[in-house]
């Protein structure tokens, strides 16, 4: 009769087991999924901060006279040098590169010289000294 009497303990024991087991195991899946989250904002805020770093940068030089390559050069020293000083250290040299190069095609501060349009030819005639000018063909027509 013992044995008897032990079989809803045994049961109730066994479904509990189970039920624990179960919700362990979806709260292992729900925790991943939000360890995944959780980086993915972060990395998604290192880059827009990048991106932020990179366009003041690039708007801090826009004045100085200096040549372009060496704007570009302080820019991606700039923004590296922030990062760090963030505590970000995960971007490559590559990467800022790239940000500091859209930043530069995003600003309306820079000039932007579109190589598909064609630019209308400057207006102000070449002086040719006197006697020195080409004689026109009148056979030829115009060229």
């Amino acid at each position: 009769m013992n044995v008897i009497n032990e079989i809803p303990s045994y049961l109730i024991t066994v479904t509990a087991s189970v039920a624990f087991f179960i919700a362990l195991k979806l709260m292992q899946n729900f925790i991943h999924a939000k360890v995944i989250h959780a980086k993915t904002e972060t990395s998604r805020a290192a880059w827009l901060c990048a991106a932020q770093l990179a366009d003041n940068a690039v708007a801090s030089l826009v004045g100085k006279d200096i040549a372009g390559h060496e704007k570009f050069r302080q820019a991606t020293d700039i923004v590296q040098q922030a990062l760090q000083k963030q505590g970000i250290k995960n971007i490559d040299l590559n990467a800022i590169e790239t940000l500091v190069q859209s930043a530069y095609e995003k600003s309306a501060l820079t000039p932007t010289v579109d190589p598909t349009s064609q630019q209308e030819q400057s207006t102000k005639t070449a002086t040719i000294p006197a006697g020195q000018a080409p004689a026109i063909d009148p056979m030829k027509g115009e060229e």
